[in-house]
């Protein structure tokens, strides 16, 4: 199943949620591993796009 060509990440998950170093439940380490940081977080918009546009979703 393709994810809809017109579905959307809103940016403040991105830059609020994803990226952000939490006590818990971070993720934000584990994206920083493949160079996704506060600094670049349209790197990572970018890449979850390509990955949308090409991949089936699960």
């Amino acid at each position: 199943m393709k994810i809809p060509a017109d579905g959307m990440i809103p940016d403040s998950k991105i830059t609020r949620y994803l990226l952000v170093q939490r006590e818990q439940d971070d993720k934000s380490k584990f994206l920083a591993q493949a160079g996704f940081t506060q600094d670049n977080p349209e790197q990572l918009i970018s890449a979850l796009r390509q990955l949308a546009d090409t991949a089936e979703a699960v």
